[in-house]
């Protein structure tokens, strides 16, 4: 699978198209980044192209705004990246450095990558535009029927048209619903926004737990007192209990 294929699957509107290529130069314009960012952007990236610019005009959906966000545009960009990148500090550049919600492309030597994050204004810049939670990432799968369940659900057909909010939430809940799909095997997109919430929550339940019993398994078998053996050992089953109830719940 290529980019090409990832883009094809979004069926993007023809006259949101915008097929520029950006400069890395304009990139730091906007950023203004420390040294190390500045160095990082000009040796990991190879190219970043902006592929479409989806607009109330040219998608049929409305645009959205309140006292905190504002979502007159959402942007899909394509960012080519070099063995040597950051991959994800130079993701998080990429974010911080658009306005607007933005779904991003991210094509690695090794991997093919989607990321997605919520935008709202500055607290202390007026006109002025952060990153709004965390920014979610997935690598797609080589060929799989899971990865053609998702480039059927990433499709804009099927994600809610109510706003540009609402439409930009679709897309993040089929990136998570992707995520999902390293503990259940299948993918399932989820049928209401409060579906997409308790499985978010159940996920991030399961990496947790994933940590916890990384680090219990490793004191365990450092342990030299029986007791404390059997004491690690009984929490690591009901961590390994608690986490098979949190991917029942994905």
């Amino acid at each position: 699978m290529v980019a090409e294929d990832i883009i094809a699957a979004l069926q993007l509107p023809e006259q949101a198209r915008v097929n520029q290529r950006v400069s890395k130069k304009l990139l730091i314009e906007n950023l203004t980044p420390a040294a190390a960012d500045r160095q990082q952007i000009n040796d990991g990236i190879e190219e970043i192209q902006w592929i479409a610019a989806l607009k109330p005009g040219n998608c049929g959906i409305p645009d959205y705004s309140n006292v905190q966000r504002e979502y007159v545009e959402v942007a899909v960009l394509h960012l080519t990246l070099r063995p040597s990148a950051r991959l994800a500090r130079l993701i998080e550049l990429l974010h911080r450095a658009v306005p607007h919600p933005t779904l991003l492309l991210i094509s690695t030597p090794e991997s093919l990558q989607l990321s997605v994050s919520h935008k709202r204004w500055a607290q202390n810049e007026a006109g002025k535009t952060v990153l709004d939670g965390e920014i979610t990432t997935v690598t797609l799968p080589t060929a799989t029927q899971i990865t053609a369940a998702f480039l059927e659900a990433i499709s804009l057909e099927r994600q809610p048209r109510s706003d540009l909010n609402v439409f930009y939430q679709g897309w993040v809940d089929t990136l998570l619903a992707l995520q999902t799909t390293q503990h259940t095997g299948s993918f399932r997109v989820a049928n209401s926004p409060l579906d997409a919430t308790a499985r978010h929550l159940a996920w991030q339940a399961c990496i947790e737990l994933q940590a916890q019993i990384t680090t219990v398994r490793a004191q365990a078998q450092k342990a030299q007192q029986i007791a404390r053996q059997v004491e690690l050992n009984l929490q690591l089953k009901q961590l390994k209990q608690a986490l098979s109830e949190a991917q029942a719940r994905l």
